[in-house]
């Protein structure tokens, strides 16, 4: 009975790790339609998030009737209870590409960036996307050490967040207050995008060990 419920567990966990891949997928097409002005990856990003949400319904009920089945030692509670926030996690890294995707529909078939900031914003993406693949094969791994480092990784994120503040706070600042404000807004979807992969992490550092890391004010939201 118990072997049947492991193998239930490593079913959702498969789950999970397909899910981050998807969202880490969308994450990459939405920076194309940003940065070329694509509008067929835009609408493809918009379109297959509903696959996404229909994942977290599953994965959710699966989670659910694991804690109902019979009842879970304190490993098995660990790691379906972080199943849970990582599932919310991930469905919320899908929808910050959905935010960036839209808002290159909405300038096409204009390219919105200023070009001073266009590499910034391509590194953000880089960066954004390696966290991604980093949560999803810690997910597979299950190994803490690997979790953990997401941490440092998101450094990267952090430093290319500031920078993008500086330039547009700067006095040579050329550009108008809309596109500023926009390009605030995309920074801010890249940088939570890659706080939500650093939670999984900590997710995954809880679910092995017991211990769950400090949050460094990483919020969910």
């Amino acid at each position: 009975m118990r072997t049947a419920y492991h193998h239930q567990l490593a079913e959702l966990t498969g789950q999970l790790g397909e899910m981050c891949g998807l969202a880490n997928e969308a994450m990459r097409r939405a920076t194309q339609a940003l940065l070329e002005a694509d509008l067929d990856a835009a609408e493809r990003v918009i379109r297959e998030h509903d696959r996404l949400v229909e994942m977290r319904a599953r994965a959710e009920r699966e989670a659910f009737a694991l804690l109902a089945l019979q009842q879970p030692v304190a490993s098995e509670l660990r790691a379906i209870f972080s199943a849970i926030q990582i599932i919310a996690d991930i469905e919320r890294m899908g929808a910050l590409a959905v935010h960036i995707a839209k808002i290159a529909r909405r300038e096409h078939p204009n390219r919105m960036l200023p070009d001073d900031l266009r590499a910034c914003f391509a590194d953000m993406a880089r960066v954004a996307v390696v966290l991604g693949e980093s949560a999803r094969q810690a997910l597979a791994s299950r190994d803490p050490e690997q979790a953990a480092r997401l941490r440092e990784q998101d450094d990267a994120m952090d430093e290319l967040y500031g920078s993008l503040f500086t330039a547009l706070l700067d006095d040579d600042w050329r550009d108008n207050i809309p596109v500023a404000v926009d390009a605030a807004l995309l920074g801010r979807f890249y940088e939570r995008f890659a706080d939500h992969a650093v939670e999984i992490g900590r997710r995954i550092v809880f679910v092995v060990s017991g211990d769950l890391p400090a949050p460094d004010e990483i919020s969910t939201y």
